[in-house]
Order: C-alpha cells, then sequence, then structure tokens
C-alpha cells in the first residue's frame, strides 16, 4: 500500500464497488448471524449462548458486528460518492446517524416503558436511574451518555457514521496514514485512558475512540483489499491465525471448564473483562477469525443458499431495526426465565422464538422494500 495525496482514476473505479459480481452475500450473512449471536448472549444464562463465539475464544459477534459496519458504510458511502460526490456521502452519513439517533431514543423509552409496565430488570435493564429521575436522564440520553443495558452500540454508530464522511476522505488519499492516526488513537485509550464522557459511571460499554479502528479496518479492506489480499491470503498468516485461535480456544475454555485452568498461565486465568475499550486479545481474536473466513468461505460459497443463511441475510439486510427488535426481544426472554421458567427446554424454546421473530420481521422488511422497486 501506498499514500496518495490525489485519487488516481482507478482507485475511483475500484472503490467500494463490487464489480458486476452482484451484492456480496457474505456481508450481510456475516450482520445477520452477529445479531443472532448478541440476542443469545445477552440473555443471562441461556443455554444458546454456547453456539456463540464468545465460549470459544476472545471475541465476541460485537467484533463482527463492527468490522462488516466498516465493510457496509465503505459500500453504501463509496457508490453516494461516486453518484452525488461529497455532498452526498455528507448528507447520507447525517441522515444514517439521525436514523440511528431516533431508533436510540424510541428504544431506550420502549425499554422503560416495559420495565414500569412489568415492574421488573428496573435494575438489571440500567433504567432505574430513568424511572427516579427522568428529566435528567432523558437529557443525557438525548446527548448520549446515558444508555440502557444492551443498547451502547447504537450511540457509538451514531458517531461513527457522523464522521464517516472525512473518514473516507481521508482513506481514499493517505490509506497509509489514517489507519496509523486510528491505531494511535486505539493505543492511546489504553495508555492514557482516553473515553467519550457518559452518565453516571462514566463507562462505556463500547468506547467509540477503541472500537473505530474495526470500522477503520473494514472500510479499508474494502478500499485497499487487492494490496491486503496477498498478506491476508498467505499460508503463513493462515497458520499463525489458526494457532491462535486454537490457543485462545484452549484459555476460553478453561474459564468455564475447571480442570482446564491448571494448564494456562496464572496471567490468563481470569477472563479480561474490560470489553469497552476492546483489549488486544479480543482485536487478535477477531483478526485471526477474519483471516479462517477470508479462507474458507468464498464469495459463491454455496451455504449462502441453505434456509437458514437467508434468514441470517434477510436480517442482516436490515440492521438496525433488526437489532432494535433484538434488545426487545432480550428484555421479554429475561422476563419469561423469571417469571415462567428457567430450565433448560425454556432457554432453548426463547431462543429459537427470537431468532425466528427476527427472520420473520426482516421477511416482512424486505418484502415492504422491494415492493416499490418492482413496481
Amino acid at each position: 500500500m501506498h499514500d496518495r495525496i490525489t485519487i488516481p482514476q482507478s482507485a475511483v473505479g475500484e472503490l467500494p464497488e463490487l464489480k458486476g459480481q452482484g451484492r456480496d452475500l457474505r456481508i450481510d450473512a456475516c450482520r445477520g448471524i452477529a445479531l443472532w449471536f448478541i440476542f443469545l448472549d445477552h440473555i443471562p444464562n441461556n443455554i444458546g449462548s454456547w453456539l456463540t463465539l464468545r465460549n470459544y475464544g476472545f471475541s465476541d459477534a460485537a467484533e463482527v458486528f463492527m468490522f462488516v459496519s466498516g465493510v457496509t458504510c465503505a459500500l453504501a458511502y463509496g457508490a453516494a460518492w461516486r453518484r452525488e460526490g461529497w455532498n452526498g456521502v455528507i448528507s447520507r452519513t447525517l441522515r444514517r446517524s439521525w436514523d440511528i439517533y431516533v431508533a436510540f431514543l424510541l428504544v431506550t423509552l420502549a425499554c422503560v416503558i416495559l420495565v414500569h409496565l412489568t415492574g421488573r430488570l428496573a435494575d438489571e435493564s440500567n433504567t432505574r436511574i430513568l424511572l427516579d429521575h427522568p428529566g435528567t436522564t432523558l437529557a443525557r440520553a438525548a446527548i448520549l451518555q446515558y444508555r440502557p443495558v444492551n443498547t451502547d452500540v447504537l450511540p457509538a454508530f451514531v458517531l461513527l457514521h457522523l464522521l464517516f464522511a472525512p473518514l473516507l476522505w481521508l482513506l481514499l488519499r493517505a490509506p497509509n496514514v489514517t489507519l496509523g492516526a486510528s491505531l494511535a488513537l486505539y493505543v492511546s485509550v489504553h495508555v492514557f485512558g482516553w473515553a467519550v464522557p457518559a452518565w453516571p459511571d462514566g463507562h462505556w460499554a463500547f468506547n467509540p475512540l477503541a472500537w473505530q479502528l474495526l470500522v477503520v479496518l473494514g472500510a479499508l479492506w474494502m478500499i485497499e483489499g487487492k494490496r491486503v489480499q496477498p498478506w491476508v491470503m498467505s499460508r503463513t498468516t493462515l497458520m499463525l491465525a489458526i494457532l491462535y485461535l486454537l490457543f485462545s480456544l484452549v484459555i476460553a475454555l478453561s474459564w468455564r471448564i475447571g480442570p482446564l485452568e491448571a494448564l494456562i498461565p496464572p496471567a490468563l486465568a481470569q477472563q479480561p473483562v474490560d470489553k469497552s475499550n476492546l483489549p488486544p486479545l479480543r482485536l487478535l481474536h477477531f483478526l485471526a477469525l477474519a483471516v479462517v473466513a477470508a479462507w474458507f468461505v468464498p464469495r459463491n460459497w454455496r451455504g449462502l443458499a441453505t434456509p437458514v443463511m437467508r434468514g441470517a441475510i434477510r436480517c442482516g439486510q436490515h440492521s438496525l431495526p433488526i437489532y432494535c427488535l433484538g434488545v426487545l426481544l432480550t428484555f421479554a426472554s429475561h422476563l419469561a426465565l423469571l417469571e415462567i421458567s428457567a430450565g433448560l427446554a425454556m432457554q432453548i424454546a426463547l431462543s429459537l422464538a427470537g431468532i425466528a421473530a427476527m427472520i420473520a420481521i426482516a421477511t416482512l422488511l424486505n418484502s415492504i422494500s422491494t415492493k416499490p422497486r418492482r413496481s
């Protein structure tokens, strides 16, 4: 890769375009599966979470969701840049940020209404402070400083979409410098503890100053993919990725299976819980997963045509409403475990019912969105 002061015409033709091959369904499938995994992981003590990435390594679906969002932003806003120029990109990023912002506020209100109506889960959902001090808390939510449980990723996306137009401009002109600045910001978060202000405890579950790195990497993969691909697809990189995944698998299983704990170093005997700043162990684990996926999941993978993958693709194509739905389904599932039964059968039923509901709503939204185009 090399930095550029101006954008060569060849880069304009390549950014980020699918070269007549149609939509890359792997992107939608990854995002849809990540939405399912996030839902399963958010239900407390849920047997369904053993199907997700969380129990088998350092990272989980959140990293997948962030990286794929960088990919889709580069695709969508890159296409807007070709058609409408930078004014079009800026207007679209502002509109998308507004959509996510409104969705966040609506989900916040929906959570507190559900808590008020049911009289349960006020502490678990971090809405008690909203019930006790509605005016102050809503004002803090309006400036993205207060967030109910499981909604933290939405304010992060508001900020990241808001800033994606200048990020895209920088990536096109100086990709190496932009990546270096992103890495420097990520390191500064860990060295100096930088964070965006939050309320009431100052904690972000997804500190945008750290998690921006995955969005930048996703966008850079779309813009500079041809130059990066030889490194990603080398056998040496694949072997290193597999070894790291095996190492993280043993460590992660040891946190849940007692006899394995004696086999690991004491420094890794306890799970690193500080997810908010994207610890390096998590980042490297996701990158290793991405390398393996790039090797073994080709664009024309037959599995994408299976019913399960088609459901994931539909969910991924409507990620914002499906994510918001997942937050509400998590609340309903948690309540059902408390009020009805916390047994294994109930956990399985709630997990399957939640994913089925997400697929059904995504299918409905897909049908609604395609009818105008067909007519």
